[in-house]
């Protein structure tokens, strides 16, 4: 490769994710850089409808679009499929994984997040997170396989087991998680067995806070946890998991036997800090300074869930899609500025277009701030909205007749189990202290 000083200044790209795809398109509209987009993954995934995936609504290539289709107008965009290892910036290099080494001119790191298991790695193995189409697959397998495996067992105890889910987190993902296997139990599977009543599985929402949706007014998040419980989710709060096995989940000292496990309670930022060698805050985000510039370092930029960005009050960002694109297209046009004229950047400033999250069938919570709306209004808000971010018009199109097709038939057409599903090791023989166990239905009383 060309060194990158010949010629257009080369912008590279790390992540294609809401803000990298942003820049890549701003800086696509000028061919007076030059931009390659390196990515693990050929495609670009719209994390927030990603749960629909793993309850069985829509299929991956409904919330998917390659990354070479979304940039193929830009000329001056070259798309790179590579795992990052690593940055040299005194080279100003950027490392990928086999040796290769793409050299920049500017560096924007826009590489996500992962689950955070708050120092328990070894839950991963029993409650997956929701992060990846891998993820969304496999939770669809193991709750679609536990109905299967209910089914076939004459066992009463192990088929309550299998019919009990757990969702661990209150924020939005599992907020709409939960919604979202209601749903799918207590209407699209209800009537497809024989030998058990799909109706009766049990939904538990755990939250270690004292309220679901916690980023919400406390009168938007007390809707959001009546209409749950009117849906018949159990939502736990002021409880946090002590354990996670196999076989189910320690809450409060007490043993709750369940067939999945999901997690949703925290992320933890890409290992950018480390590539970098910068100061990272605890969930490992990169403070940047106003321009979203890493403070000494030159000309190496952070976006998205990988930063952290204040807002005009002091406080850090929030890791939403809105906060990523508009990120993503100021840093574009900012860079193009510098470029052209060699002046510095305004201060980058987000602009709230509100918070949202889907409680269930006709109902949702929307916070514009000084305006705050629940039920079926704010449920055509959170669609029109979705519908909106997805790239492509063919997946709008899509998703919008999956959505009606579903509410009308009550049918979901992605109920396939296509996911190997993944049994955990049996766990090291080791003395455990014997906790009472709790049926999931007292766990309101407690």
């Amino acid at each position: 490769m060309a060194s990158p000083s010949s010629g257009a200044p080369h912008v590279v790209i790390v992540g294609a994710g809401f803000a990298g795809l942003a820049t890549a398109r701003t800086l696509g509209s000028s061919s007076e850089t030059r931009v390659t987009v390196i990515d693990r993954r050929n495609y670009h995934l719209f994390v927030p409808l990603l749960y629909q995936v793993a309850t069985a609504t829509l299929s991956p290539a409904d919330i998917a679009e390659p990354i070479r289709h979304i940039l193929w107008r830009h000329e001056n965009v070259e798309v790179r499929l590579g795992e990052v290892t690593g940055v040299d910036v005194v080279r100003r290099e950027v490392i990928l994984a086999g040796g290769d080494r793409v050299p920049y001119d500017y560096l924007v790191l826009a590489t996500g997040s992962s689950q955070s298991y708050f120092g328990h790695p070894g839950w991963e193995r029993f409650a997956p997170g929701l992060k990846t189409i891998e993820d969304a697959r496999e939770i669809r397998a193991r709750v679609l396989m536990n109905f299967e495996l209910a089914e076939n067992s004459r066992d009463p105890e192990e088929q309550r087991r299998l019919l009990t889910i757990v969702i661990v987190g209150g924020g939005p993902t599992g907020v709409e998680m939960a919604g979202a296997l209601a749903e799918l139990t207590r209407r699209s599977l209800a009537r497809d067995f024989r030998h058990i009543n799909p109706r009766t599985a049990s939904i538990m929402l755990v939250e270690a806070g004292p309220r679901i949706l916690p980023t919400f007014p406390e009168e938007l998040s007390a809707y959001a946890k009546t209409d749950l419980e009117g849906q018949g989710v159990t939502v736990l709060t002021n409880t946090a998991v002590e354990d996670v096995t196999d076989k189910g989940v320690v809450l409060r000292g007490s043993f709750y036997p369940a067939g999945a496990v999901i997690w949703g309670a925290g992320v933890a930022a890409s290992p950018a800090g480390r590539w970098l060698g910068v100061e990272t805050d605890r969930a490992g985000r990169v403070k940047v300074a106003a321009d979203l510039s890493v403070p000494g370092l030159s000309n190496v930029y952070v976006l998205g869930d990988t930063a952290l960005a204040e807002g005009d009050d002091g406080t850090p960002l929030p890791g939403l899609a809105q906060v990523a694109k508009q990120q993503g297209e100021y840093l574009g046009r900012a860079l193009l500025k510098r470029i052209r004229h060699g002046a510095p950047p305004e201060p980058f400033r987000f602009k709230s277009r509100g918070n949202t999250a889907i409680v269930g069938r006709n109902a949702a919570v929307f916070d514009f701030g000084r305006r705050r709306f629940k039920g079926l209004l704010a449920w055509l808000l959170w669609g029109i909205v979705h519908v909106f971010l997805l790239v492509g018009f063919e997946n709008r199109v899509v998703v919008s007749i999956q959505w009606l097709w579903a509410y009308l038939t009550d049918q979901r057409g992605a109920r396939l189990i296509t996911a190997e599903r993944k049994m955990p090791p049996e766990p090291a023989a080791k003395p455990v202290p014997q906790p009472a166990v709790v049926a999931p239905e007292a766990a309101e009383r407690r």
